[in-house]
């Protein structure tokens, strides 16, 4: 039996949305984040379809409907969530023998830091509802977050050792052991380990989808630092070295793609926010990518088409979503094609 965990950039059946609410910590800002929402879904909707949680489907429909978006490539479930970074705990699709299965891997608020409760019944629940037509959902017994890792397709996995080390994960398993679970449930089987690299005001204990993304022909997309004043100056220049010295399953250096640094964004206390680049999403045609009203957003997209030649690259103004300490990736989660019903 082969199983293989695809690449992002692989075909799609649609993108996973989970919508801010009342009742989650977006309620001071609704109303800038939602506006983020109503374009993601509009720009999705441009090359696949969405599948969105709400806690009202008519309502929702609605307002899509008024802010021009093709409806018949939207489907709105009532499932409930803490929080809308789908990016963590939505499923993980890997390809048993080229068909899809869905992970439900366990989702504790990365490390028990936020409420989780909703989230962690999200796959269960969208399951139960049909969303994943007739496609299994296998829960490993396993903490496990989306953002955390980065495949190329092909057997290679990227993720940093400060989050699958981190006690508040997997406190039972080391490095090899998590390896093997990660070989068995997700084909892997060459494995790099970032040891350096971070962003202030992240929540996640250091995502790879903060830092560095995979790309094809062996391509990683990295975040740089040039200034010396900057408190993430050492760690970046070392994370650098790093990914210098990884090699492709072949034996080969990786191509490098540097992407430059934003601004220094603050929230309303001065606590910084974790703005990167490297946080955006591949799409069947496209990659949307944030940007934040920065002098370098036009730097970034031309990096990130570099990688992706035979993609629109299109930017998303996601300033208001680093306000919760995520960006574009970390919202949405692609399934693959065979996934949706």
């Amino acid at each position: 039996m082969t199983i293989r965990l695809p690449a992002e950039w692989e075909e799609q059946d649609g993108i996973l949305l989970a919508w801010p609410h009342e009742e989650s910590d977006w309620m001071p800002y609704l109303d800038v984040v939602e506006p983020v929402y109503f374009e993601l879904v509009r720009r999705i909707c441009e090359f696949e379809r969405v599948l969105i949680l709400a806690p009202d489907r008519k309502s929702l429909l609605g307002r899509l409907k008024d802010a021009g978006v093709c409806l018949e490539k939207v489907t709105v479930l009532e499932i409930p969530v803490n929080d809308t970074w789908t990016r963590d705990f939505g499923p993980i699709t890997i390809l048993e023998n080229d068909r899809p299965v869905l992970l439900d891997f366990g989702f504790h608020g990365w490390g028990l830091k936020f409420p989780a409760d909703r989230d962690n019944q999200v796959n269960r629940q969208l399951h139960h509802a049909g969303a994943f037509d007739a496609n299994p959902l296998r829960t490993p017994g396993l903490i496990l977050e989306g953002g955390s890792i980065e495949s190329d397709g092909r057997g290679t996995l990227l993720t940093t050792a400060e989050c699958l080390l981190n006690p508040n994960r997997n406190p039972h398993m080391n490095r090899k052991e998590i390896e093997e679970q990660l070989s068995l449930r997700l084909g892997a089987d060459h494995f790099l380990w970032l040891e350096n690299g971070y962003l202030a005001g992240d929540d996640t204990d250091s995502h790879i989808d903060t830092l560095v993304r995979l790309a094809p022909e062996d391509t990683l997309l990295y975040v740089t630092c040039e200034d010396g004043e900057d408190e993430h100056f050492e760690a970046l220049k070392t994370m650098r070295e790093e990914l210098e010295a990884f090699r492709t399953r072949e034996g080969k250096p990786f191509r490098l793609i540097p992407l430059p640094w934003p601004s220094a964004r603050h929230d309303e206390e001065g606590q910084r926010l974790p703005a990167t680049f490297a946080n955006f999403l591949v799409i069947n045609g496209a990659v949307l990518a944030p940007v934040y009203g920065d002098p370098r957003d036009e730097e970034a997209l031309e990096a990130i088409g570099e990688a992706f030649p035979d993609r629109d690259i299109i930017g998303v103004d996601c300033s208001a979503l680093i306000l919760q300490h995520g960006s574009l990736h970390c919202v949405t989660m692609q399934l693959p094609k065979g996934v949706l019903k």
